[in-house]
């Protein structure tokens, strides 16, 4: 087992594909007006992700009013709402802090998405205030394996696959016993989220890092909070453009011209990507830590 934290992930060649989180599980519409919290609003998002790409929409419950659910109803009427705005593949969260096992599943098993989350480590949950100097919320999210093989084999008996969510390296680290244990089947599904307070940092050392230790034929997307997201994307699609250069151009010198017109094409859209990341990099404004006190709501 220990051989699996030297190998290395090369799967390049497959698609990439687009994810949409349509409300997260924290934010309300005073933060962000947008997020959908009826089943009619959820099914709208969804649509517009899917029309601008977003092949996967990953579902926290609302209520009507707003706030989380973990209900079967509630996750059934999204469900119902959404695959009948579009064609999209649906995964269920099952991240919670302080709902049992028994109700975090309880969605998965009856509706039976195509995908499930599976947070795959505990950790410190929080948001740092830095003029106040002070953190806006502070949590334990804790993810034992005691509760992670029963979420896991509810899945496996459901048909579901796991989508392992990955906040810090040793995340990773935690799939390889269920591996061995047979809990697992290739291709491993890893999200490697970064950014969280408590978690791994969002960099691109950090990025490329995680991607080093995942086991052979694992499939994985990149999230990063808010506007790390961004630059993280930027830094997914230069690892896969540098690892293909590396892989297939590295003997154009004495290939034919059609290997020349591949491999310039391949180069040239790497620059195009590094120029639009730079360029969103030079021209953003700085942003204040906090509105000026005139404006800034009480608290």
């Amino acid at each position: 087992m220990s051989s699996l934290w030297i190998t290395e992930n090369r799967n390049y060649e497959r698609s990439c594909m687009i994810t949409c989180a349509l409300s997260g599980v924290v934010a309300n519409r005073e933060q962000c007006p947008g997020i959908p919290y009826t089943p009619e609003e959820y099914a709208a998002e969804a649509k517009r992700a899917c029309d601008a790409g977003a092949a996967v929409v990953h579902i926290h419950a609302r209520k009507p009013d707003g706030s989380p659910s973990y209900e079967v109803e509630d996750y059934r009427n999204i469900y119902d709402a959404v695959t009948s705005s579009c064609p999209v593949i649906i995964n269920f969260s099952t991240g919670a802090i302080g709902i049992p096992v028994e109700k975090k599943i309880a969605p998965v098993q009856a509706i039976r998405p195509a995908i499930a989350a599976l947070n795959m480590g505990s950790m410190n949950y929080a948001k740092y205030h830095p003029a106040k100097k002070s953190f806006v919320f502070d949590f334990v999210f804790a993810n034992p394996f005691s509760e992670i093989v029963p979420l896991l084999n509810a899945m496996k008996e459901s048909g579901v696959k796991p989508e392992m969510e990955c906040f810090d390296s040793g995340h990773i680290g935690n799939s390889f016993p269920l591996i061995d244990m047979g809990l697992l089947e290739p291709p491993y599904q890893f999200s490697l989220i970064l950014g969280v307070l408590g978690g791994m940092p969002p960099t691109a050392d950090n990025l490329t890092h995680q991607v080093r230790l995942l086991p052979p034929r694992s499939d994985w997307q990149v999230i990063g909070i808010s506007l790390d997201q961004w630059r993280l994307v930027a830094t997914a699609i230069a690892i896969a453009k540098a690892t293909l250069v590396v892989l297939y151009f590295m003997h154009v010198r004495w290939s034919g011209r059609l290997t020349w017109i591949f491999a310039g094409a391949g180069v040239f859209w790497l620059l195009i990507l590094f120029t639009l990341l730079f360029g969103d990099y030079f021209t953003r404004p700085e942003l204040p830590l906090q509105p000026p006190a005139a404006t800034r709501p009480a608290p």
